[in-house]
């Protein structure tokens, strides 16, 4: 009977131990990611404004929370925050534009065609800080995305070299069946991108440079 007990309480903390490394990786990066959020009106001014593809719908047209954060950005735009948007999404089959759909929304918003620089190879958050850095140059951006992503986006960016400021993009009132999902994959995702930035080490889709800024 006590070899039994002791065979339960192993069981127990592994159990434990399991749900610990489940979440503790995004518990850091939302505690990193604290002070580095601000809304649009307090946002520091930087020269970009990186926006992350969060899906498209059958038609090809942004979902909600994808339109929250061009919309955001588009703000910041016309708040003076930044002088460029980086629309960064997954444009891997034809039938599927990301940024492209990501243009079109803010353009209809206003924002001008020459604030506008497409990367069409932002597959996933790890993909589209690397190539913010490592193809388009840039060293400072204020993040635009949801509060939930925002704390692994930070954490990733500011790794490849990007001094980055977060601005939630939640303008909407979203379903709390889409919430709990969109938070119970990104502890995954999370656990995820210290996997990739520590272990793994991917390299995304690259190619030759493209400075958004020469200076």
């Amino acid at each position: 009977m006590k070899a039994h007990k002791r065979h339960l309480w192993a069981i127990l903390g592994l159990g434990l131990s399991g749900l610990g490394l489940f979440f503790l990786p995004r518990a850091v990066t939302t505690a990193l990611a604290r002070p580095h959020l601000f809304p649009v009106s307090e946002a520091p001014p930087r020269r970009v404004a990186i926006v992350f593809g969060a899906g498209l719908h059958r038609d090809g047209s942004p979902t909600l929370i994808l339109r929250d954060r061009v919309q955001t950005a588009a703000e910041l735009y016309f708040a003076g925050k930044v002088q460029v948007l980086l629309l960064s999404g997954d444009h891997r089959f034809v039938h599927y534009n990301e940024p492209a759909a990501m243009r079109a929304y803010a353009l209809s918003l206003g924002v001008p065609p020459q604030a506008i620089v497409l990367d069409d190879a932002g597959r996933r958050t790890y993909d589209t800080c690397y190539r913010a850095r490592a193809i388009f140059g840039v060293r400072e951006a204020l993040l635009v995305t949801q509060e939930f992503h925002l704390p692994r986006a930070l954490f990733l960016c500011r790794h490849f070299g990007i001094q980055a400021e977060g601005v939630p993009a939640d303008r909407s009132e979203y379903r709390r069946a889409s919430r709990l999902i969109w938070n119970l994959r990104e502890n995954l995702a999370t656990l995820g991108a210290f996997w990739d930035l520590y272990i793994r080490k991917p390299l995304p889709v690259l190619g030759k440079p493209e400075p958004i800024f020469t200076d």
